[in-house]
C-alpha cells in the first residue's frame, strides 16, 4: 500500500507542494547550462534540455530579465548571469562540509557494518572530528580531536596526496623529527616511498592501510573536495583486518567512493 507522507496536513498545503510545472520545465535549461559548464547556443541547449528551441527562447528572456542567464552579444551564446552566481556564492558559503558528511557517513556505517570517522586538516596534522561507531569493536586508539599520521595511516595519506607539497613536506619534517627524536634517518628512500604511495592514492582516487600503524586493523580513506578542486576532508573506514576487506574493488571501497562523491557534489564539487 502506497503512504503518502504528507497525507496528515491540510489539503491546501498539500496542494501548495505539487509546485509549478512550467517553473520545472524552465529549470531544465539552467540544469542544462551548468552541467554543460560552458557557453551554449539555443539549439544546443534546447536539445540538451529535452525541448524545441522555440520553446526554450521565452523562458532564457524571462531567466535573462532576472539575471539568471546573459547572452553574449557577439556570439549569441546562452551562459550563467550574475544573479545566478550570486546564488552560487551564498550557497557556498553557507555550506559546512561536517554538517553535510555526519549523515552521509551514518549511512554508510549502517551500510558496511565498520566504523566510520571524519578527518579535518588541523594545525598538527589531519584530526578526527567526528566518529561514526558501529557495534563491532574496533580496538584502536581514536576518539574525536585525535591527530593521525600523515604519513602511515590511510588518512593521513589522502591529505598528503591532494594538499599542497609544500604544506606535506612541512607537517612530515615535523612528524619525522618527534619520531626519529633528532636521529636522521634515510629521507632520500622515505621520500621515494612516500612518493610510491601517493601515487597509488591519486590512481584510486583513496588511500589505505592493511595491518599499520595498528597491527589487526585496516584501513580505507576517500577524499571530499569542495567547489575549488580543494581537499576539506576525508572519510575513512576503520575494521578489524578479518573483516574490512581492504581491496579496491571491494564493497567496502565502492560505497566508501560512491559517499565522498556525493558529498563532494554537495559542495560544489565537479570531476
Amino acid at each position: 500500500m502506497k503512504i503518502d507522507v504528507f497525507d496528515d496536513e491540510p489539503s491546501e498545503i498539500r496542494k501548495e507542494r505539487r509546485g509549478i510545472q512550467s517553473v520545472e520545465v524552465g529549470g531544465q535549461l539552467l540544469v542544462a547550462l551548468v552541467d554543460e559548464g560552458a557557453p551554449m547556443l539555443l539549439r544546443d541547449l534546447a536539445v540538451k534540455a529535452g525541448m524545441t528551441s522555440a520553446k526554450a527562447h521565452p523562458y532564457l528572456v524571462s531567466f535573462g530579465n532576472i539575471g539568471l542567464i546573459q547572452q553574449d552579444p557577439v556570439t549569441g551564446r546562452y551562459e550563467l548571469g550574475p544573479f545566478a552566481l550570486q546564488m552560487g556564492l551564498i550557497s557556498l558559503q553557507l555550506l559546512d562540509p561536517v554538517k553535510i558528511a555526519i549523515p552521509e557517513i551514518a549511512k554508510l556505517s549502517e551500510q558496511i557494518g565498520h566504523t566510520v570517522a571524519i578527518a579535518l586538516l588541523g594545525n598538527n596534522g589531519p584530526t578526527i572530528v567526528h566518529l561514526n561507531e558501529s557495534r563491532q569493536a574496533v580496538h584502536v586508539k581514536m576518539r574525536t580531536g585525535t591527530v593521525v599520521s600523515i604519513q602511515t595511516t590511510a588518512t593521513g595519506r589522502v591529505f598528503s596526496a591532494y594538499l599542497p607539497a609544500k604544506l606535506v613536506e612541512r607537517l612530515s619534517a615535523r612528524e619525522v623529527a618527534d619520531a626519529f627524536g633528532g636521529v636522521q634517518p634515510n629521507r632520500k628512500k622515505m621520500d621515494k616511498d612516500r612518493e610510491h604511495l601517493l601515487a597509488e592514492v591519486r590512481r584510486h582516487g583513496m588511500a589505505r592501510s592493511v595491518g599499520e600503524p595498528t597491527a589487526g586493523i585496516n584501513a580505507l580513506s576517500a577524499p571530499v573536495f569542495d567547489h575549488a578542486g580543494n581537499i576539506v576532508l576525508a572519510l575513512t573506514v576503520i575494521g578489524p583486518s578479518g573483516a574490512l576487506d581492504p581491496a579496491w574493488n571491494g564493497e567496502a571501497a565502492q560505497k566508501l567512493k560512491e559517499c565522498a562523491a556525493r558529498i563532494s557534489e554537495r559542495m560544489g564539487y565537479r570531476h
